[in-house]
């Protein structure tokens, strides 16, 4: 396995053909076959422990009976001719297509203006934001304090057992910790910014009696492995990440649990893998496609996330929130409005952690990168039986997108609360509603 991933990896651990190290390349999760074909192959490299739970990998694809250029068979046994494709002069096609591809290109570099535009604006703003905490805490300087050995908590061995996993699609190594091996079906925690594994320690502690919990740290978020190229922060190679999680951990699917942006790949990932997912419990973010709607007609919303527009210029996000000691982050970490309450010193140094090794950011704000990419996106219909919790007082997202979100369910497949006087961190503000909700939502499958 370690020969064959070396000779697939390229520099900076992206995949791609030999002499493109500036390319990642993974399955797109919108061929067709690609899930399958992965379930049945996929098979990780685990650095700690024996992964052998679960009942084998998602089937293949039935191919398709009428294949292009064979010919089909009427009831009475006649042949009828399939029109090919190239009955049609490709010509008249691109000539049909022509007025429907510029205004796709003319809509999107009017939206980069617009974001560009917005993003000198948002740059402005924050770097007076900094300058101000620069002046105030002089002795902080210009830049942040590198964390030379992890905080206790980081290391509590009450929350589980520290491993990493080799993805398969990629070769990148994954840091993990879990749980409750043996105990039931396998619950995966995805992470937010500014946070990472640790964000989920109330819910490793609830749930290892009765699942095998395992919370991950994303590619980029240190010590996992971050590539610096933006393209390899897409959102299919993302997804892909997912797949090789479950499947290398051994199971063929599982109860996906996400907050912020890990529920954006949550709601994506369920859509193109709905067979790896049995259930979704999702916190504070809605799926892409929702919140592009939901802001072009509420205005307001967009300004609530001005930080994403700041995060589309290149380096100039990492020198901000790495100025006076990374002061930005602790605000929006320990703020009233937007912060986790209660959260100590120590908790605090477990999230600034790996934001404070060098190249420590670059990694998540390429996730902010790749969000404008494939504007406009279509609408997706969500299936997969989904709990949502959302904050009545969340800062960053309003209240208003549940009902958006409810409108692409289909129906009786969603279950939604909205958690009183709670903000945007729910799994660590409010783990107590938090856990009863979901093990109300989860009964059936104990039972």
């Amino acid at each position: 396995m370690a020969a064959a991933v070396q000779s697939q990896l390229c520099k900076g651990g992206r995949m791609g053909p030999p002499g493109h190290g500036e390319n990642c390349v993974g399955p797109r999760p919108l061929d067709p076959p690609m899930e399958s074909e992965l379930a049945r192959s996929a098979s990780a490299d685990v650095t700690k422990g024996s992964w052998a739970k679960g009942s084998g990998f998602p089937g293949s694809c039935p191919s398709s009976p009428l294949l292009p250029g064979y010919p089909a068979r009427s009831s009475a046994g006649s042949t009828v001719a399939v029109p090919e494709r190239g009955d049609m002069p490709e010509l008249v096609v691109t000539a049909l297509l022509a007025p429907s591809r510029v205004s796709l290109k003319l809509l999107r570099f009017f939206m980069w203006i617009l974001v560009y535009s917005a993003a000198i604006v948002a740059a402005a703003v924050y770097g007076c934001i900094a300058l101000t905490h620069v002046l105030c805490r002089p002795r902080r300087g210009c830049s942040g304090r590198r964390r030379c050995a992890a905080p206790a908590c980081l290391v509590d061995p009450t929350l589980g057992e520290h491993g990493f996993l080799n993805l398969r699609s990629s070769g990148l190594r994954l840091h993990f910790v879990s749980a409750g091996r043996g105990n039931g079906p396998l619950m995966l925690f995805l992470h937010g910014f500014p946070q990472n594994w640790f964000s989920w320690r109330y819910q490793l502690r609830e749930f290892q009696s009765h699942f095998h919990v395992v919370a991950v740290n994303l590619r980029g978020y240190i010590p996992s492995e971050a590539p610096k190229d933006v393209d390899c922060y897409t959102i299919d190679l993302l997804m892909a990440d997912i797949q090789d999680i479950i499947l290398g951990l051994g199971y063929s699917k599982c109860i996906l649990v996400a907050h912020d942006w890990g529920a954006v790949l949550a709601w994506n990932f369920s859509v193109y893998f709905p067979s790896l997912v049995e259930r979704m419990v999702v916190v504070s973010a809605p799926p892409t496609s929702v919140f592009q709607d939901y802001s072009i007609r509420h205005i307001g919303q967009f300004f609530r996330v001005n930080y994403m527009l700041l995060f589309q210029l290149p380096s100039l996000p990492e020198r901000l929130l790495s100025t006076s000691d990374f002061q930005i982050l602790k605000s929006s970490l320990t703020g009233r409005k937007t912060g986790i309450p209660h959260l100590t010193p120590c908790e605090l140094e477990a999230f600034l952690y790996g934001f404070s090794q060098p190249g420590g950011l670059t990694g998540p704000i390429n996730y902010y990168r790749n969000i404008f990419r494939n504007f406009p996106l279509e609408p997706q219909e969500l299936a997969v039986p989904t709990l949502l919790l959302w904050g009545e007082k969340d800062p960053y997202f309003q209240v208003g997108i549940v009902r958006a979100i409810e409108s692409r369910f289909v129906p009786g497949r969603l279950e939604v609360h909205i958690v009183p006087d709670a903000g945007h961190c729910i799994p660590q503000s409010h783990p107590r509603e938090m856990h009863q909700y979901m093990w109300a939502f989860l009964q059936d499958l104990l039972d």
